[in-house]
């Protein structure tokens, strides 16, 4: 099934990773393995001197993140995350009304993305405890904890609950996250692993409220002024993180996730992962 697909698109297939790395017309790779893979791979890719976008969750664990960033750093190569959430028009003119003070102080974010992909898209590496912990954290909520970062920064603490009912395949979970923030804010996150897909990021201020919903509306709520509700585009996120990887290799804008952004969601995806193993204990942040 391998070969026909290569077929079909004309391309290659290597054995290894090193045998792809040595093959001088790679110019570049997209890593889609195994999640414990990732750290590894990517030393490996930047010692032979190729830029790698790399699939959520980026990593497991706050040191191998740090570890794989200095690696390209070291090696001068690129290194993006594929958040394609990031690329979203809705998730960006939220952004700009973040940053535009409209909301006054900010108080609080909410966080929902749920949907059915690990009921349909079983793979026994998905499910399995050391590959995908916490429920639907790696499936969908790291993709949600992306989105915070680069709202309102990096994570102080967290505290979660994990209530299961059937284990995978066909799992039923749903997990829980309270937040605070190193700027003083709170937040709330929360996934299922077995419903009809669904998305909300909604941000609270003293003077306002801004939510995305359904990945492709905006509802902003201002002191004293009519609500607005305002439709942005659909869009293919995958080709813009593709593009935008690109952009960044010719030379045009820097990839949209920094360094300190993507270590800031795996020190908080792994303290989360740590409080749910500890019975939803409180876990500090690495940093």
């Amino acid at each position: 099934m391998r070969q026909a697909l290569a077929d079909k698109h004309g391309l290659r297939l290597s054995a290894t990773i090193a045998e792809a790395l040595a093959d001088p017309e790679v110019d570049a790779v997209v890593l889609a393995t195994p999640h414990s893979m990732h750290a590894d791979q990517i030393v490996q890719i930047a010692r032979a001197g190729k830029p790698v976008l790399c699939e959520k969750p980026f990593t497991l664990r706050h040191a191998d993140a740090v570890r794989a960033v200095r690696a390209c750093q070291n090696a001068g190569v690129l290194l993006g995350i594929a958040h394609n959430r990031r690329f979203l028009p809705a998730v960006g003119e939220l952004k700009r009304i973040v940053q535009s003070g409209a909301l006054g102080q900010l108080l609080h974010i909410e966080g929902h993305l749920s949907n059915e992909n690990s009921s349909s898209n079983f793979a026994p590496w998905r499910h399995d405890e050391d590959e995908s912990p916490a429920g639907g954290l790696t499936g969908t909520g790291v993709h949600m904890l992306d989105c915070f970062v680069n709202l309102v920064g990096p994570v102080k603490r967290v505290t979660t609950q994990l209530v299961s009912w059937k284990p995978a395949p066909g799992a039923l979970d749903s997990l829980s996250v309270m937040l605070e923030f190193a700027n003083g804010m709170t937040g709330t996150l929360a996934m299922i692993r077995a419903t009809p897909r669904y998305w909300r990021l909604h941000v609270f201020g003293t003077t306002g409220n801004a939510e995305n919903h359904d990945e492709s509306h905006l509802a902003l709520r201002l002191s004293g002024q009519p609500h607005e509700r305002r439709s942005l585009p659909e869009v293919d996120t995958l080709q813009l993180e593709l593009e935008a990887f690109a952009d960044a290799l010719s030379g045009g804008a820097p990839y949209p996730i920094t360094y300190d952004q993507m270590i800031a969601t795996v020190a908080a995806f792994e303290a989360i992962v740590k409080s749910v193993q500890a019975g939803g204990a409180t876990v500090e942040v690495a940093q």
